[in-house]
């Protein structure tokens, strides 16, 4: 069954999801994950590449359960606007092990069901069709996040299960305006960014719930509020230069704390009792456009190894299995509380008092998206394989290395040429600082966090996407206490969920 999705209809630089797809093959999974973004970025990649193999720039609103909106998108279309609906929605239930309540009250079950939901409208601009300005590209989004989140209720893991979870609020998204220069080679987009959405990606690992294989763990809980990353967005400028198909350089200059929170951002701080992940603390609605803290620093390079041509029916010599590997790192120059010593000098774990502030926050990865087998040149089964690996100091951050791997089928069944299955595996390793501060203060000592997850992605209509999801989680928080019950470690977890995307 073929997909029919809004066409984007812009002729501007892909983004780095369509230029990813496009350099593996069209091998990479229908929808990406990792965000709302994501899912509205993948579902443009994919009409886009359907336009092309059709040669027709005609708008197509089979992809969108509201059709052409009384011939609205047509009209809105002609004059380079496009205006989209995400509509993400969850159900997930822990079978096993967790915890009555992270609150640590001890009160009611650890297992049971939970629902989270998010909608999301964007309107993008391209200002070459609207009156003439080439390269240029405005968008602006909003979020509205509803339910609860499992993970911070009853799982007390690293990582939420979701990627979707989010503290409930009304809130601007992302406000940005994009100017690409010399033929598309070089594009800057200045504005309210989410970088997770570009950097950090693994184009394989995106298929997966689980936060982990999103945005990675260790920036999660080791910068302020996760950093700019979803559901938060900062002012941020991003440049991308791309020389030839084979090689991308990025680069980005961020506020590092979205919501402004400093004093009780972190666990060791003593923690937000109102807003456990800094979502809402300061700023709700996402318009308080936060520069007074530190600056983050994030670049990549990548390369792509056989990258494979638009039209693959034509191609006369095997261009070999397409791969794209990627180097990048982060510099937050921020300061941050240390878990080995309070202010006097001490050990903050034996003596107590406020954490000793360092300067500055670093992080390295490394990422590797690899097909590994096709039947045919022209087929649209594939069977590809990933790998991604931060590594950090310990002294200021809960986690300090994590790994995160899996192995993908994309069409696994005949027919059903955009469905994906895969399973996937993820470590998390508290740092020697945790640990040391563990010991010092007689808690229980916390460890490796490792997540298994099985899950299917499968095209129902049009304009859905259902996959339902396994995940099993071994020592949640690296065997650390349980909150309602400290002299115990929280229990293994197995999870399951069931997600849906549709397109209006």
């Amino acid at each position: 069954m073929g997909l029919a999705l809004p066409a984007a209809g812009f002729a501007q630089t892909p983004t780095q999801i369509e230029e990813d797809r496009a350099r593996l093959g069209n091998s990479t999974p229908l929808i990406q994950e990792i965000d709302p973004a994501t899912v509205r970025d993948s579902e443009r990649a994919q009409a886009d590449a359907e336009e092309k193999a059709a040669g027709s720039d005609k708008l197509d609103t089979s992809g969108n359960l509201l059709g052409d909106m009384g011939g609205a998108r047509p009209w809105l279309y002609r004059h380079g606007i496009s205006f989209d609906i995400q509509e993400v929605d969850e159900l997930w239930g822990n079978a096993t092990g967790g915890t009555p309540s992270t609150n640590g009250d001890g009160q009611g079950s650890g297992t049971g069901p939970a629902y989270d939901g998010v909608t999301m409208p964007t309107l993008t601009v391209d200002l070459e069709k609207l009156f003439g300005l080439k390269g240029g590209l405005f968008n602006v989004s909003a979020l509205q996040t509803r339910g609860r989140s499992i993970s911070q209720d009853h799982l007390n893991n690293f990582n939420p299960v979701s990627g979707f979870e989010a503290d409930r609020s009304t809130r601007l998204f992302e406000l940005w305006y994009q100017q690409s220069f010399l033929g598309g080679k070089l594009d800057v987009k200045i504005g309210q960014q989410d970088l997770d959405t570009e950097f950090l990606i693994s184009d394989y690992g995106a298929l997966y719930l689980n936060a982990n294989f999103g945005w990675p763990m260790a920036p999660s809980v080791n910068l302020y509020g996760g950093g700019p990353s979803w559901p938060l967005s900062s002012p941020a400028v991003r440049i991308r230069y791309r020389p030839s198909e084979k090689f991308t350089f990025m680069f980005a200059a961020a506020d590092d704390n979205p919501p402004g929170n400093r004093s009780n951002s972190f666990g060791i701080q003593g923690g937000n009792p109102v807003d456990p992940t800094n979502q809402t603390t300061n700023d709700g609605s996402g318009t308080r456009f936060n520069m007074g803290t530190g600056a983050l620093l994030i670049t990549e390079l990548q390369y792509a190894l056989n990258p494979q041509p638009d039209d693959m029916s034509n191609v006369t010599k095997n261009p070999g299995l397409p791969g794209v590997y990627k180097l990048g790192g982060y510099y937050d120059t921020a300061r941050f509380p240390d878990y080995r010593y309070n202010t006097l000098g001490q050990s903050l774990g034996a003596s107590g008092g406020t954490p000793r502030w360092d300067r500055g926050n670093w992080m390295v990865y490394g990422i590797i998206d690899q097909m590994i087998w096709r039947p045919s040149l022209t087929s649209a089964r594939s069977l590809g394989v990933f790998a991604r690996a931060t590594g950090n100091s310990g002294d200021r951050n809960m986690i300090s290395f994590a790994i995160d791997a899996g192995l993908n089928l994309k069409a696994p069944f005949r027919g059903r040429d955009n469905d994906t299955i895969g399973l996937g595996w993820g470590i998390g390793r508290a740092s020697s600082g945790q640990r040391a501060y563990d010991r010092t203060s007689g808690s229980l000592v916390q460890g490796n966090e490792n997540h298994l997850e099985l899950t299917y992605q499968a095209q129902v209509t049009p304009w859905m996407v259902m996959q339902p999801d396994f995940q099993y989680v071994w020592h949640p928080a690296g065997g650390g206490s349980d909150p309602s019950y400290p002299w115990r470690r929280t229990g293994n977890e197995a999870v399951f969920g069931l997600h849906s995307n549709i397109t209006f």
